[in-house]
């Protein structure tokens, strides 16, 4: 692991990444595609000995960080990723060994509801079902009434590592849907990517409020902080999407998120503004209130109803997507809220390599 450390740091400042590597699959997985190693052959070994050694994938920091910059490499987040390196038989071979291991520990851990009739009207109340049930502890109620400056900070931080590239991962599905379900998938990522207006993207207004929070907004600035189960959430997206035999999930993982980020995201408005930030910062949250009210009806009914109707084979799919979104949220919830009930910052403590 030393040596690929080593490797990494050594990159000219064009090719280097803003974060450390956490052990030695994410380290190989640096070195290969920043062009510190050239032998990719090694990747899927260590993948397989990562995921041999690992007692719980989802919170595996080494594990969550290599899939984190595996999937980089497909959406060109992280241009010191060489882009030839893409499709390079090792870094394909090391992701669908991590992404298998991840995907069946959730297979395990996420508890399935029962799945409705596959219609429009029955997946829609099922989803929205599904989503009240959800009540386990509210972050957005934390910042809204009892958090600090600084975890209201933490909570800006922990979300950039998705939210700068927000929508990204459910458009991976455009192009494998048809009929009912592309048109109204088209719909909701159209207000996401700002409606023609570049301004109006959402990751572009997440950026500005990290700005005007005197936060960093380049993307994947806060890598190092962020805990594996913060990047498993991100990591759940791209798993989901990138893999057109799941294109149910990530349609239901849009559904579930859609559904339960309107009212958290006022809650997030005023406790920005009660802590003094100005509206700059909640402007973004402002954009979702309403936006999202919206998208959980389309994307309920007319994006997962009308897939399942059509493709009843993908609706047990589209119901795990759901779930899966809410759960490893409510994990990543829970480890920020505990962290602060302790007196201790949600970020993750850097190791010095």
């Amino acid at each position: 692991m030393g040596a690929f450390l080593m490797t990494v740091s050594a990159l000219a400042p064009d090719t280097a990444v803003a974060f450390s590597a956490r052990g030695p699959m994410s380290s190989a997985a640096l070195a290969c595609l920043t062009g510190g190693a050239d032998d990719t052959s090694v990747l899927p070994e260590l993948a397989a000995a990562a995921v041999a050694a690992s007692t719980d994938v989802v919170r595996d920091d080494d594990i969550q960080l290599a899939l984190f910059v595996l999937y980089a490499s497909s959406y060109g987040s992280l241009p010191a990723l060489d882009p030839t390196r893409e499709w390079d038989a090792g870094v394909i071979g090391a992701r669908g060994i991590l992404e298998d291991a991840f995907e069946a520990t959730l297979r395990e851990t996420v508890p399935m509801p029962e799945l409705p009739e596959p219609t429009v009207d029955a997946v829609g109340r099922a989803l929205f079902a599904l989503a009240a049930a959800d009540t386990g502890p509210s972050l957005s109620r934390h910042i809204a009434k009892r958090a600090t400056r600084e975890q209201a900070e933490e909570s800006l931080i922990l979300r950039s590592v998705y939210t700068l590239r927000e929508a990204d991962p459910h458009s991976w599905a455009i192009p494998r849907l048809t009929g009912r379900a592309k048109a109204a998938l088209v719909e909701i990522q159209s207000d996401e990517y700002g409606g023609g207006r570049p301004q109006r993207v959402h990751a572009a207004l997440y950026a500005r409020a990290l700005r005007a929070a005197g936060l960093d907004d380049t993307y994947g600035a806060y890598v190092d902080d962020a805990p594996a189960i913060t990047l498993a959430s991100h990591n759940l997206m791209s798993l989901f999407g990138l893999n057109r035999r799941l294109v149910g999930a990530i349609v239901g993982h849009l559904a579930a998120y859609e559904m339960t980020s309107s009212i958290p995201c006022r809650f997030y408005a005023d406790g920005l503004r009660r802590l003094g930030f100005d509206d700059a910062v909640a402007e973004y949250f402002d954009e979702h209130v309403e936006a999202d009210a919206v998208h959980e009806q389309i994307a309920a009914r007319d994006l997962a109803g009308s897939l399942a109707e059509d493709h009843p084979e993908q609706l047990a799919n589209i119901l795990f997507g759901a779930a899966a979104c809410l759960t490893v949220d409510g994990w990543a919830g829970a480890h920020t809220l505990d962290a602060w009930a302790e007196g201790r910052s949600a970020l993750r403590e850097r190791v010095a390599s």
